[in-house]
């Protein structure tokens, strides 16, 4: 494993033996990474992503350079290309954690990378890390991988995080989604041709509530306003769809809800009182997989 720039690249063995890395690195600080840098190279914003990063670096003893709005205060505001910045790059670090606004400048940013490049974040396309930490958890919190039924809700067309996510569900066996999103944000056809062709059974709706019982994880998304070329279309979308306490607890015995955060209106703050919400659980098992992931590519 060079580079980190797509969910499908990993298969079910490599995340296994992913995952039980990550177990080993669950509360750890060490001095295996030590000498070693890592850029943190961001062009749209970010907390959990970076930070975790970031951190999962330092508690490995590794160290830090990195540039929070590279979109305005990097030399992309001059003009440069994404593959001359990675050129730059090559000089001044051991691994690269690049977020963009563009679908595909993570790869285009390998294509010249001599150091191994991790796509934290490509405008709609992709967010690999995101879907790893978010399968951990359910490994973690549900118990199991296989025979699961994950209910993804919201924003489904620019999501790249759930995008990402049914890469990885696909790997494994008896899996159900169920997609729920009004139609001009539902999931793209490519993943559902994806999802079909490997045998995922794959259901379509508008009614969040008539598929929360059957539900072994709800994956809740935000309406991405940053997406949206017309804001009038946005503030038709947004507020569609709010995950109430009473959702929660109607809910069956051991099923958890997730979100990939940032939130905004569409999980009720009294939520976070249910022993169902583990979104804020999940961020902190990000750190443990990043940590991880930056172990195989750097040491």
């Amino acid at each position: 494993m060079q580079h980190v720039l797509e969910s499908q690249q990993f298969d079910r063995k490599g995340l296994e033996e992913l995952f039980a890395l990550a177990d080993t690195l669950e509360g750890v600080r060490n001095t295996s990474l030590q000498g070693k840098i890592m850029a943190s190279l961001f062009y749209e914003p970010s907390t959990r992503t970076r930070l975790s990063f970031e951190s999962a670096m330092q508690r490995l003893g590794g160290t830090v350079i990195s540039t929070e709005n590279a979109k305005e205060f990097s030399s992309a505001a001059k003009g440069e290309t994404i593959e001359d910045t990675m050129k730059m790059m090559n000089q001044y670090a051991d691994v690269v954690v690049l977020r963009h606004f563009e679908e595909g400048a993570c790869n285009r940013a390998s294509q010249v990378a001599t150091i191994p490049v991790i796509n934290a974040g490509d405008g709609p396309g992709q967010h690999p890390t995101q879907a790893l930490l978010d399968l951990y958890t359910i490994q973690k919190e549900v118990g199991k991988t296989d025979g699961l039924h994950i209910t993804a809700v919201g924003d489904l067309k620019h999501g790249r995080t759930i995008r990402s996510l049914a890469y990885l569900l696909a790997r494994y066996e008896n899996i159900s989604l169920t997609f729920v999103s009004p139609p001009e944000l539902s999931m793209g056809a490519d993943i559902l041709e994806y999802l079909r062709a490997r045998g995922v059974l794959v259901i379509e709706t508008e009614d969040l509530e008539s598929v929360l019982a059957d539900a072994d994880v709800v994956y809740m998304t935000r309406i991405q306003k940053e997406r949206f070329a017309d804001a009038g279309e946005y503030e038709k979308l947004k507020g569609k769809y709010v995950l109430t306490r009473a959702h929660a607890d109607a809910m069956k015995q051991g099923s958890i809800i997730m979100h990939p955060l940032p939130r905004v209106d569409e999980i009720a703050p009294d939520v976070d009182m249910s022993e169902k919400a583990v979104y804020f659980k999940q961020a902190g098992y990000g750190l443990t997989v990043r940590m991880a992931l930056l172990s195989k590519l750097v040491s």
